[in-house]
């Protein structure tokens, strides 16, 4: 078969070149293409579902929220695994399903099993599902900040709600916006008791009063001749006045009004949660974006809008993206791997040359790598695999092997052409070629199939493992795989065209370096043959010396990342106040910024409305975006040594995506998690 198929390359010398110009255009344009992201998506399955439970202590919200919703949940079709947090006054649910469950089924699972979980949660308490997203989806976080003097903390979380959000929302492939600082804006009625006694009113009246009166209804239609009109009933509330004009009950015939009882004001919702970006208050948008979606193209969509919505922004308002940026690093990443193609397929073109000494079939090997390549992105398109690390860094194993088929093949041809030319009657080239295709193309065969049966155990991984890596081995195998395809069709064809009639042909004996090494390898080859005992003895020392080292290393499942940015989580004593924990945040960036790396920070304290990142109002995540300068091992000892004059309070330095991965892996921002279980949470 292998014949067969080189025989019709030659026979079809110009449709091979076609095809392969065909694949260089259509292949350099799905590449261009394809979605690029920092790791291969490696989120299994998962619903996440949200409770707000107003005025409830954790255990309350564990005991008639989170634990009648577990109930329910666990044992679901395909659930895998189901944790829960309980803070005060929200439920927090990740319902883990197998790996093959498709997420739009997982969902309806969710939705069905919440429908029986009404008639158990207290009144007004209804579970939400989160969006659709990944445990990477977190990729850009925005700083809105109000000058001093121009709008309010309220006015700026309200334009952050009303305005910015929804546009956000409305770009293709962004999943959640989640805001954070500011305050909420409210309408509130401070009832006053004292008037309330003198009216003889009741809270329940102020409140019944209150809900009636913002209200829309309709009162049908009106035919008036030939036309109808829809008659209206408008009693929204546009204003405080509006509000405070509200008559609460009648007295005899005197109406008492809301603004008799009670205060009305614009107010804050009660906060369980502030921010800031750069040590000053501010609104930090999060934008998370769907599983899928190319990060780079999205990173611009926003930014775009973004620049869009600066030129209707207030006077004073000031919209900064930079708080973290995922694609920098997705960026970074990228770049290095490409640097680190380039760098190899320069030496690549190097050795073949001092090996060849000739252009023409320099020329002809290198072809293996581009077209290899090119081949390699169609079938991530058709697999619907993106560009990331892991994908590049299959690409950048195989780039020496991508030659090899080629340069065996073509060494041979060379050879054999010559060996015909020197001849008293040579054959025609076409034949020699062929032939010196055919012979040895069983080995080269043989060769791409023991290297591949290396990369074979990745796909057998399972979990994460084998989402995380199985793409290096998809590209490994696949380039491997598309060279050995390009040396049976397009390197007979070149050898053909630009071989057939070389001059080079004409030079009897090999280049110098070549002649250099095989002497070098024959005197080598005369001493360890005369000693094979010797030899074999000092390798198999070698072999057992190198093993001894393996018990002395390190394991761990990533390598350390360096991100360009930092993620430092503050944990003070539990029952702190949020006031006094903004204090310390506050302190925490002041101290980070006399740091002549770090270009800013943006901090979360405490947890946002619905937020899947729902902590105490002890704990503050600290993103810290740094420039190029010294080495991150004496820039983390600086940020430990600074945010250690802070007392009672626990630092732990990360990054970003890091971060991230350890959650995924074991439900905790960190490299350790220790989980204890038990019955009684006080002794816990």
């Amino acid at each position: 078969m292998l014949n067969a198929i080189i025989r019709f390359s030659l026979q079809n010398r110009l449709l091979i070149i076609a095809a392969s110009a065909f694949l260089v255009v259509y292949g350099g344009y799905v590449m261009v293409n394809l979605p690029v992201d920092v790791l291969p998506d490696i989120n299994r399955p998962m619903v996440t579902i949200m409770t707000e439970s107003h005025g409830l202590a954790p255990e309350e919200v564990e005991r008639l929220v989170t634990f009648p919703l577990e109930t329910l949940l666990n044992g679901a079709t395909n659930v895998e695994r189901v944790r829960s947090q309980s803070a005060p006054g929200l439920s927090i649910i990740w319902v883990e399903f197998g790996w093959d469950t498709n997420i739009y089924i997982a969902r309806q699972i969710v939705n069905e099993r919440l429908q029986l979980a009404s008639a158990q949660l207290p009144p007004e308490v209804v579970p939400v599902m989160g969006p659709i997203s990944s445990i990477m989806g977190g990729i850009h976080l925005i700083s809105l900040r109000a000058e001093e003097g121009s709008i309010s903390d309220l006015d700026l979380r309200t334009l952050a709600d009303w305005t910015i959000r929804p546009r956000i929302l409305a770009i293709p492939g962004v999943a959640q916006v989640v805001n954070m600082g500011g305050g909420v804006k409210q309408y509130q009625v401070l009832v006053n008791p004292q008037r309330m006694r003198d009216f003889s009113i009741s809270l329940a009246e102020v409140e019944r009063a209150i809900g009636f009166s913002n209200s829309a209804t309709s009162g049908g239609f009106l035919n008036r001749g030939d036309q109808e009109f829809l008659i209206r009933n408008i009693g929204r509330i546009e204003s405080l006045d509006d509000l405070r004009n509200t008559v609460v009950a009648l007295r005899g015939s005197v109406p008492v009004y809301v603004r008799d009882v009670a205060r009305v004001q614009f107010g804050p919702q009660i906060k369980r949660g502030e921010s800031s970006y750069n040590g000053q208050h501010a609104v930090i948008m999060q934008i998370t974006k769907q599983p899928g979606a190319n990060t780079l193209e999205l990173t611009e969509r926003v930014e775009a809008a973004l620049d869009e919505i600066r030129a209707g922004l207030p006077e004073g308002v000031v919209v900064d993206p930079a708080v973290f940026r995922q694609a920098d690093f997705i960026s970074t990443a990228i770049d290095n791997v490409i640097e680190a193609l380039r760098d190899a397929s320069i030496l690549v073109v190097i050795v073949l040359f001092l090996f060849l000494l000739n252009f023409r079939t320099t020329t002809i090997t290198l072809t293996a790598i581009p077209l290899s390549f090119l081949i390699t992105a169609l079938v991530m398109k058709f697999f619907g695999i993106g560009i990331n690390t892991m994908m590049l860094g299959g690409l950048a194993i195989a780039i020496g092997e991508l030659v090899d088929d080629a340069i065996v093949d073509v060494e041979n041809v060379f050879r054999r052409l010559r060996e015909n030319r020197q001849r008293d009657h040579p054959e025609p080239a076409l034949t020699v070629v062929f032939r010196a295709s055919s012979e040895i193309r069983n080995s080269i065969v043989f060769a791409t199939l023991i290297v591949i049966l290396v990369f074979l155990p990745l796909f057998f991984l399972s979990g994460v493992e084998g989402r995380l890596f199985t793409p290096l081995g998809i590209a490994y195998v696949v380039s491997i795989l598309a060279s050995l395809l390009v040396s049976l069709t397009l390197t007979p064809v070149l050898c053909y065209y630009l071989l057939g009639r070389s001059k080079l042909l004409e030079r009897r004996e090999d280049g110098w370096l070549v002649r250099q090494l095989k002497h070098g390898q024959t005197l080598l080859l005369d001493v360890t043959l005369e000693h094979p005992v010797k030899i074999l003895l000092g390798a198999a020392f070698l072999v057992l010396f190198a093993l001894s080292f393996i018990p002395l290393m390190g394991r761990t499942f990533l390598p350390g990342f360096n991100e360009g940015s930092y993620t430092i989580n503050l944990a003070a004593n539990p029952g702190i106040s949020l006031p006094r924990s903004d204090q310390i945040g506050t302190r925490a960036e002041q101290l980070l910024l006399e740091i002549e790396e770090v270009v800013s920070t943006g901090r979360r304290t405490g947890r946002a409305e619905l937020d899947e990142h729902a902590e105490g109002v002890h704990y503050s995540e600290i993103d810290v975006t740094l420039r190029e300068g010294r080495p991150k091992e004496e820039i983390e000892a600086e940020i430990r040594e600074k945010l250690g004059q802070i007392p009672n309070v626990s630092v732990n330095v990360g990054q970003p995506i890091s971060h991230r991965i350890d959650h995924l892996l074991s439900g905790t921002f960190a490299e350790i998690a220790v989980k204890i279980f038990g019955e009684d949470l006080t002794v816990l």
